[in-house]
Formats: C-alpha cells, sequence, structure tokens
C-alpha cells in the first residue's frame, strides 16, 4: 500500500442527484427548492475525489452556470465552501468542517465507543473506524490511525459503498430482507478495485455469509491492496446503531485473524453496544 491512499468514494446515486430534486419534492415549504439545489452542490464537492470546477459542478448538478456560479458564492460568503488550486476549484469550508466536528464530537455513539475503539486500536495495531449509515452509504464518523507509518488515508466525514465496505456489509447483515433489497437495488455498484463484487447475486450471498458468521470483509474491494473486517454495534432493540471495522494493508495482515483482528473486534463491539445500553442477544 503506498502511504498516500486515496479514499474509496461513494458516488451520488441518481435517487440523489441534483438533477432529482425538483420544487414538488417539498410542496408549500417557502424556498426548498433554492435550499434543495445549494445542499445538493455541497454534497457534490463534498463526494468529489478531487476539489471540482464550476464546469465540472455544472455537469453534475444539471443546474445552469449561473445558478451555479451563484450557489458557490454564497457558499463561499458562509464559509460552507473554501477555493482552492489558485481559486478554481473548491473543497468543504472551515466552517462546515466545524460544525460536523461539533456534531461528532457529541454524538452519544461517539462517547459511548471512544475507548473501546482506542482499546481495539492498540490491541490490533491497525487503523479503526467507527460508521453510521447516510442516505445509502456508511459516513465514518470517527477514526483512529495504526500506530504504523504506513496508513490509510481515510478520515472522519469519508463516505463508503454499503455493497463493497466492511462497514456496509456488516450493516446490511442486520436488516431484514424487506429492509435490505430497495438498498441494494438502488446502490450504485461501482467497481472501485479488480476485487469489488458487482452481481447483484454475489452481494446477496456475501450478505447472508456475514449475517451467519457475524462479521464482514473488505477484501481488497474499496482499495487495493487494503483489507477490512467490520462488525455491527447492536442497540437495546437489536437493530444495528453503528458499525467498527480495523483495516489494514495486505504486507501486514496476520494469518490467525481470528485471534488477531476478528475477536478484538467483536468484543469492542459489544463493549460499545453495553456503554449505551442492554443489548439484544446475536
Amino acid at each position: 500500500m503506498a502511504p498516500h491512499m486515496v479514499p474509496a468514494r461513494f458516488p451520488m446515486s441518481t435517487t440523489d442527484s441534483p438533477a432529482s430534486s425538483q420544487p414538488g419534492d417539498a410542496k408549500g415549504v417557502a424556498g426548498t427548492a433554492a435550499f434543495s439545489k445549494f445542499i445538493a452542490v455541497l454534497q457534490l464537492i463534498a463526494d468529489a475525489s478531487t476539489p471540482p470546477n464550476i464546469a465540472k459542478l455544472v455537469a453534475a448538478s444539471g443546474y445552469p452556470r449561473p445558478t451555479v456560479h451563484r450557489i458557490v458564492a454564497a457558499l463561499q460568503a458562509e464559509g460552507l465552501v473554501a477555493a482552492v488550486g489558485g481559486g478554481n476549484t473548491f473543497a468543504l469550508g472551515p466552517r462546515l468542517v466545524n460544525l460536523a466536528g461539533r456534531s461528532w464530537e457529541r454524538s452519544d455513539l461517539r462517547i459511548a465507543a471512544v475507548d473501546a475503539l482506542m482499546e481495539l486500536r492498540n490491541t490490533t495495531s491497525e487503523t479503526v473506524h467507527l460508521a453510521v449509515p447516510s442516505d445509502g452509504a456508511m459516513v465514518y464518523i470517527e477514526k483512529l490511525e495504526s500506530p504504523h507509518a504506513v496508513r490509510m488515508a481515510s478520515r472522519i466525514g469519508t463516505r463508503v459503498a454499503i455493497t463493497s465496505s466492511s462497514v456496509g456489509k456488516a450493516w446490511l447483515a442486520t436488516l431484514t430482507p424487506a429492509e435490505r433489497e430497495p438498498l441494494l437495488a438502488q446502490a450504485p455498484r461501482v467497481r472501485f478495485t479488480e476485487h469489488t463484487m458487482t452481481d447483484l447475486g454475489a452481494i446477496r450471498d456475501e450478505i447472508e455469509l456475514t449475517a451467519q458468521r457475524g462479521y464482514a470483509e473488505d477484501r481488497e474491494e474499496n482499495e487495493q491492496s487494503i483489507w477490512c473486517y467490520g462488525a455491527a454495534i447492536l442497540g437495546a432493540d437489536g437493530q444495528a446503531v453503528g458499525c467498527v471495522s480495523v483495516s489494514m494493508p495486505m504486507f501486514r495482515r496476520q494469518e490467525d485473524a481470528q485471534r488477531s483482528y476478528i475477536e478484538p473486534l467483536l468484543a469492542a463491539c459489544r463493549t460499545i453496544a453495553a456503554r449505551l445500553g442492554p443489548v439484544c442477544a446475536r
């Protein structure tokens, strides 16, 4: 694994795309259409693998160029977007990052998880993520770096695909078929690496296997040469409230995965669940 990996990106689905945000989506609420456009452009900037310019935002959003110009200018004025690359491209601004950070810091799940996540990182000596579902993807709300020199380039706020990430598979495995199928049908099945599964039948089989054994695997499916184990944190009602993963470069992966990663991972999830309240038995 190279020291500077690019985190796997979760592309916007057609249902999330700006073009699908029509004024009629929330009739009777003044300003909803305009607000939806602002959010759509902001989401495009957030999800871009590299900072986009106006032309890319116009192409991706389907909005007229003057409209995109006005939206970006307004977002910049509020500190939600910042100009980078000589002012021609755009990234998330400091105010938005600050607001997101405050939200995650005050998250009951994150507060309950922090000690167990630190123990998991120290036990495995590998990168640990805490993720929650969001609009058909999984979003990292906490990350603890591996102490090793070679690390992952993912960050808090990174969105990863539900069908190829270990946290996504772990979460899907806790759902009923009726809950799961619409998500699978809508999820973009992007081939991030040669190992990424895109066949819906194979993905269903993988989710069933995950449910049976109680943990998920990402076998170089989001990033080349990166292996991840993921498991769900079950709330008092038996529903998943989030997922935890342990990620490592292939060259560091231990042969005894059960002892080295899976057992500590499952123990961390149980500890977090206990801090949140009584846990339904799996």
